[in-house]
């Protein structure tokens, strides 16, 4: 019998200069999944144009996405996850998640949210601006 292996998918987008963020869990990783994502990314900040960062996976580039009108995509060359500023949330998210692994699927879905709710913007930024806040001009 092949072990059964259960999954969480979160999708997330953070603005590196002020730590503003933006998660939300789907039941997969695929295209309609993220765009699921861009659409409720999109409504979430519809008065502004928005650059998400994204690696190669292929629900990022399927010809079948809509990409809504307030949002660019900037797809990062292969193999090259530390250019994509929310690699490091996901990173340290793992990281605290691995100190007390909870037993059940559902446990670490509620562990993992928490985590993420409650990350504060200084927080976020601190651990995405890397280099980009220099890289445009801004400071932090």
């Amino acid at each position: 019998m092949l072990p059964r292996y259960e999954y969480l998918w979160y999708y997330g987008a953070v603005e590196p200069a002020s730590g503003d963020a933006f998660f939300l869990e789907l039941p997969a990783l695929d295209t309609p999944c993220f765009q699921a994502f861009l659409d409720e990314f999109s409504r979430a900040y519809p008065d502004s144009l928005n650059l998400l960062v994204l690696d190669g996976a292929p629900a990022h580039v399927a010809q079948a996405l809509v990409v809504p009108e307030n949002v660019i995509l900037l797809r990062l060359p292969p193999y090259s996850p530390e250019l994509n500023p929310v690699e490091r949330i996901w990173l340290d998210l793992r990281k605290l998640l691995g100190a007390t692994l909870p037993a059940s699927l559902g446990a670490l879905a509620d562990a993992a949210g928490t985590i993420l709710r409650d990350y504060t913007a200084d927080t976020l930024a601190s651990l995405t601006a890397y280099g980009y806040t220099q890289l445009l001009g801004m400071h932090s």
